[in-house]
């Protein structure tokens, strides 16, 4: 694990963390709405990097160590996001990439891949959509008092919590931890964890699902209670010869107890 860097990008900081050896191929890992980069882990961004792959994790603008905005006044549209991810390999010195994106950041992943195809290797989408499929009922906490540390945490927890679906391979002690490490690096809680869903989504510009041309990998929790199975199902076959991976007795995550399916997975699929 190098250290996490903060980089100038499309007139932003962002905060941006690399595993493994630069002339390995590279993997990008994108995260959805109200995540850091640390919710993919750090054992599972090291065990990609052993399998011989260049890891690269970033906090998304309003997240992380990233620059934030305003709660509730998110300065820039999901095309901005999408080029943060070109950005970042553009700063890295990376031409390529293997493109990972989970749940909102499938739409990141999908905008890369038509929009920006001549960066992108394969795709990988991970707990995401069409979005043409209704969506499934969370029981999401109430929000917090943002200027309280502990109820952050404690929402982002039950948060983390309810996306498991029921799941056994929740474990609560474990999310705490990565919240209130989460919390206690972010700049804004109250824009993590709202600005996202205000912004304007403008991209892909360029086409939808049944163009990517890349070999792609659909992944999706067995039980994801926020799109339920069927979503996997209908992505996986909007796609050209896409496979779909299902993660068992799995939410909307991907938990440590199914890293033995996940990564040999994506070290194939990136092979």
């Amino acid at each position: 694990m190098n250290p996490e860097q903060l980089l100038e990008i499309n007139g932003v900081e962002l905060c941006v963390q690399t595993f493994g050896d630069p002339t390995d191929p590279a993997i990008l890992l994108i995260h959805g709405a109200s995540a850091s980069m640390l919710w993919w882990e750090d054992e599972l961004c090291g065990r990609l990097a052993d399998g011989g792959r260049f890891v690269i994790r970033f906090d998304n603008r309003d997240t992380g160590r990233s620059t934030h905005w305003p709660a509730g006044e998110p300065g820039y549209a999901f095309s901005d996001m999408v080029a943060d991810a070109v950005g970042v390999l553009d700063a890295l010195g990376v031409e390529t990439a293997h493109v990972v994106g989970r749940s909102m950041a499938g739409g990141t992943a999908l905008a890369l891949a038509v929009d920006h195809p001549a960066r992108v290797e394969t795709v990988t989408f991970v707990t995401t959509t069409t979005g043409e499929l209704e969506m499934g009922q969370v029981a999401f906490p109430p929000p917090p008092d943002y200027d309280d540390v502990q109820q952050v945490v404690d929402h982002v927890v039950a948060a983390v919590a309810a996306y498991a679906g029921g799941s056994p391979h929740f474990d609560p002690e474990a999310a705490r931890a990565l919240a209130e490490r989460d919390v206690a690096r972010g700049k804004s809680a109250a824009s993590t964890m709202l600005n996202h869903y205000l912004i304007d989504f403008d991209a892909p510009r360029n086409g939808s699902f049944r163009d990517v041309a890349v070999p792609t990998l659909v992944v999706h929790g067995e039980i994801d209670p926020a799109f339920p199975l069927s979503h996997g199902e209908a992505l996986r076959d909007a796609v050209p010869g896409a496979r779909l991976l299902v993660l068992p007795a799995t939410g909307h995550d991907v938990p440590p107890p199914v890293w033995d399916l996940f990564v040999p997975a994506l070290l194939e699929h990136t092979s």
